[in-house]
């Protein structure tokens, strides 16, 4: 969790590599609670506008949440947060995060919608938000790099 701009706005970083794996006997309890303990925290924190990062780089399918839980979020989700979201930011958005928002679209407010944006790169994120509040996760930033380096090699 970092703050940018004048009015101490949040950014919420969110990293999907150290969610719980799926086979985990106790998943649906730990995702819950995880949500609760999320949503929790949002409230206390956010006063004003926020933008949550979410780093998807380095995880594995198996720690990806699922498409109800998301949908589920969203709706608990109070209306001041939605409206005060002023940015989701998926970096290293994989195809399956790409299809699932895709076909989940029709079924989000369109404003919501308006408020995704992918990022392939760390230093496309740097480009859009002040990055010396932000902490990006050792495993995150070795996965930007090795990206990095496949590209260069094409």
């Amino acid at each position: 969790t970092g703050y940018y701009g004048d009015g101490l706005n949040a950014i919420i970083v969110f990293a999907a590599c150290f969610l719980p794996d799926s086979s985990r006997t106790d998943y649906n309890y730990v995702m819950e609670n995880l949500f609760l303990y999320v949503i929790s925290t949002l409230e206390l924190m956010v006063a004003e506008d926020y933008m949550i990062v979410y780093l998807n780089g380095a995880t594995p399918r198996r720690r990806m949440p699922g498409l109800g839980w998301m949908k589920k979020c969203y709706q608990m989700i109070d209306r001041r947060l939605r409206k005060n979201l002023k940015s989701f930011i998926i970096v290293h958005p994989s195809w399956f995060i790409r299809t699932i928002l895709a076909v989940t679209r029709p079924f989000i407010s369109s404003k919501f919608s308006s408020k995704i944006q992918y990022v392939n790169t760390l230093a496309e994120l740097h480009e859009m938000i002040p990055m010396e509040y932000v902490h990006i996760p050792d495993s995150i930033v070795k996965y930007d790099e090795e990206k990095c380096i496949k590209r260069r090699m094409r």
